[in-house]
């Protein structure tokens, strides 16, 4: 699996991890993780043992980040970073990927519309009063089903 990082960039003001996250609003624990699954390139790190990031790795994290907050997994923000990568740049692909990560979002929204139906018709059931039945907890209880 090819690691997906932009160029680097001049470390001679390199930013720590704790500004990186500040920066990006990604968790230290968060960008150690990206890491290890090489969304980002390890960075280089000072004579003290520290990390020590450039601008490439703000730019990057940000786009992870917002990836995320749309719903995409790391393996589609993987696919989504080399197509954009120079020479790659396909949209016909990047659109792809999107439109197959909204067809996702569409099914889930139907499947949330449908335990919305459920479960606003369960409650409606429910009288509220002290019984040994109760509406609610009979969808939840596997012998019912």
């Amino acid at each position: 699996m090819p690691m997906i990082t932009a160029p680097r960039a001049d470390r001679s003001d390199g930013i720590p991890i704790g500004e990186l996250s500040r920066l990006t609003g990604v968790n230290i624990e968060t960008i150690r993780y990206y890491e290890k699954v090489k969304m980002v390139r390890p960075p280089p790190r000072t004579g003290g043992g520290r990390r020590v990031y450039g601008s490439a790795e703000i730019r990057l994290l940000a786009f992870i980040r917002r990836g995320r907050e749309l719903g995409f997994g790391l393996e589609e923000i993987r696919a989504l970073l080399a197509l954009g990568a120079p020479g790659k740049a396909s949209c016909a692909d990047v659109r792809e990927i999107a439109a197959h990560h909204l067809d996702d979002i569409r099914s889930k929204i139907a499947d949330l519309r449908k335990l919305e139906r459920l479960l606003a018709k369960t409650i409606a059931q429910c009288s509220g009063n002290k019984a040994p039945d109760c509406p609610v907890l009979d969808i939840l209880d596997v012998r019912a089903v």
